[in-house]
Parts: C-alpha cells; sequence; structure tokens
C-alpha cells in the first residue's frame, strides 16, 4: 500500500541547468522517485526573473504547465501562448517549446507522467550564433 506525501516547497532546493545555454531558468523539485517516496508523477515549480529564459528543446513526454505568479509567454512550436496565474498549458509530447526571455518575475507549476525527473530525456535545440557582423567594402586606392 502507498502512502500519501506532503511536501513543503519552501523546503525544497532550487536547482538549474549546468550549461547555461540550455537557460537560466531555476526550478523546485516537488515529487520525483529517488527525492521523495513517489511514483509515475514528476512535478515542481518553476521560476523566472526578469532577463531570465528557458531555451528551445523536447521530450517525449507531455507536459502540463500552470501559472502561478507573474506573467510570460511560452512558445510551443512556434506559436506564444500566454502563462499566468490559473492559465494551463498542455504541451504534446515531442513540441519544441520554451520561454524566450521574461520582463518580470514568473512563476508555474509543471508535471510529468514519470516516475522521476532523471527519466526525462530534455533534447535542447542549438542556440543560433551571433551573425558576423558585415564586412565594409574596401575603398579604391
Amino acid at each position: 500500500m502507498r502512502a500519501a506525501i506532503s511536501v513543503d516547497a519552501g523546503n525544497c532546493p532550487e536547482a538549474t541547468w549546468d550549461d547555461p545555454a540550455k537557460g537560466t531558468i531555476r526550478w523546485k523539485t516537488l515529487l520525483s522517485q529517488g527525492m521523495t517516496a513517489s511514483d509515475s508523477l514528476v512535478c515542481g515549480i518553476a521560476l523566472m526573473a526578469p532577463g531570465e529564459f528557458f531555451a528551445f528543446h523536447s521530450h517525449p513526454e507531455a507536459e502540463v504547465y500552470f501559472g502561478i505568479e507573474g506573467e510570460g509567454e511560452v512558445v510551443i512550436d512556434g506559436v506564444p501562448h500566454k502563462l499566468a496565474p490559473g492559465i494551463a498549458l498542455f504541451i504534446p509530447g515531442g513540441a519544441v517549446h520554451g520561454v524566450p526571455v521574461v520582463s518580470a518575475p514568473l512563476k508555474w507549476f509543471y508535471t510529468f507522467a514519470r516516475d522521476s525527473f532523471d527519466q526525462i530525456a530534455y533534447s535542447f535545440l542549438p542556440v543560433p550564433a551571433e551573425p558576423e557582423p558585415p564586412i565594409p567594402p574596401q575603398r579604391a586606392a
């Protein structure tokens, strides 16, 4: 028999990607096998401050975002979607999505139907290279 689990987000540490190209987003994992005595569901709270971003990525699992605080834009398969308190976004498995930048603090709840966060196979899109500055034309002497 499984037991109910109670997790206080205030006691959960913040995490972030080791590679800043994946984004400056931070998150608190609430439920994930190995961290909690749970299975079949991973969930947490994502946090972004002004100027931060979450790089475009996909994963085979569907995901749900539910806005808690602030307002921002999540781009899913090239289509922008508002994320704000009370708004739920269903992100289909395999959909390319991300948060290009936020101008105000943004917080949302996220969840996956997996046992552990480590099982989510993130695939990040390459970061576009900065265009080379134009070479000025040579003047004839």
